[in-house]
């Protein structure tokens, strides 16, 4: 199995998730994007074959695929923020647009790929802030660089879809996800990296958009809703389509809960401080229904906004005190799949 994007946050769940699996498992991505990393911490690359390249060099990423001759493909590889789209719109649009296009026209010309799988956003839909759900079939037009890329990553996979591959070769499917959350995240501008920061340096937590409603998960449910995915349609291509992946309606809460929940769960921490947003426009309220990948993938949130925080704090706190994060991720993995 072909990952881009490996290491990254969600990548390198991804790939220790595998190869708990006992998966053949190859990367192909930029250098891990912060320091410190959960790549890196949790010695992700052992047991792997990674590649470390820019989805915007074709030829690199086409002789590797080429190389590896991988069945299965999850493109995760990305630029993953909105504030970021703002200050690099070009770069944004490059990665995103023409990196999702690299790695189709790699599928389409690699006979050996048989099902893939296309990761981008809760954040592709036309947001007119109607406080109701989005659905699959809803307008795609993301407002911000990301958000707008996002829906351009999604186009362009749905013209691959039926111009290279509707009669067979390849099952091909999108799947939007939701914020996710869990140990090991350490980007700047997301709110539990920043509740995990202020935990450490016994300083209050910022908040710039308090009331923003998101569909936040644990990071083990998409990825797991991912790898089911990309292994029914490998079985059954019928089942290629576009999923929204999220949790429960009632686990999409404010950014103020979610920090509340954080503090509770850490203890000890000062109150969160609002600090009024002057940035560039980001969705208010963000809400997604999972019906579809229910009923055709079978593919159902496991863990409440309440668990995922408790999971994230614990993986948090372990590697605050210089413990074994790798252990407490195959803990997490194991009690994940062994829920009710």
């Amino acid at each position: 199995m072909l990952i881009t994007g490996h290491t990254g946050f969600k990548g390198s769940w991804l790939c220790h998730l595998l190869k708990g699996f006992g998966a053949d498992v190859y990367g192909y991505s930029l250098e891990p994007p912060t320091d410190p990393n959960l790549y890196s911490i949790a010695n992700v690359e052992d047991g792997i074959c990674s590649e470390i390249g820019d989805i915007r060099d074709f030829e690199r990423l086409s002789d590797f695929v080429s190389d590896v001759g991988p069945e299965i493909v999850i493109h995760m590889a990305a630029q993953p923020l909105v504030i970021a789209g703002y200050e690099r719109p070009k770069e944004t649009y490059e990665t995103n647009v023409m990196g999702t296009v690299n790695i189709l026209e790699c599928v389409r010309t690699t006979k050996t790929v048989r099902s893939f799988l296309n990761v981008t956003t809760d954040k592709v839909y036309k947001n007119t802030e109607s406080g109701r759900e989005f659905i699959e079939s809803d307008p795609l037009d993301g407002h911000d660089p990301y958000s707008n890329s996002k829906s351009c990553s999604e186009l362009v996979t749905h013209s691959y879809k039926k111009s290279f591959f509707a009669n067979g070769g390849c099952a091909v499917s999108t799947a939007r996800a939701g914020n996710v959350i869990g140990g090991g995240d350490f980007s700047d501008m997301r709110i539990i990296p920043d509740s995990v920061r202020a935990a450490m340096s016994s300083e209050p937590l910022v908040l710039r958009n308090p009331g923003s409603v998101r569909p936040y998960q644990h990071v083990l449910e998409p990825l797991i809703a991912y790898l089911m995915i990309a292994d029914r349609q490998l079985h059954d291509p019928k089942l290629s389509g576009y999923y929204n992946v999220g949790p429960l309606r009632e686990d999409c809460i404010t950014t103020m809960e979610l920090a509340e929940l954080f503090r509770k769960h850490w203890g000890g921490m000062k109150e969160p401080v609002i600090q009024g947003s002057n940035g560039p426009h980001e969705a208010g309220y963000l809400r997604l229904n999972t019906n579809l990948i229910k009923s055709i993938i079978g593919f159902e949130s496991r863990w409440k906004i309440d668990k995922a925080i408790e999971k994230t704090v614990e993986w948090s706190k372990i590697w605050v005190s210089g413990g074994d994060v790798r252990d407490c991720m195959d803990r997490q993995i194991r009690e994940y799949l062994g829920s009710d």
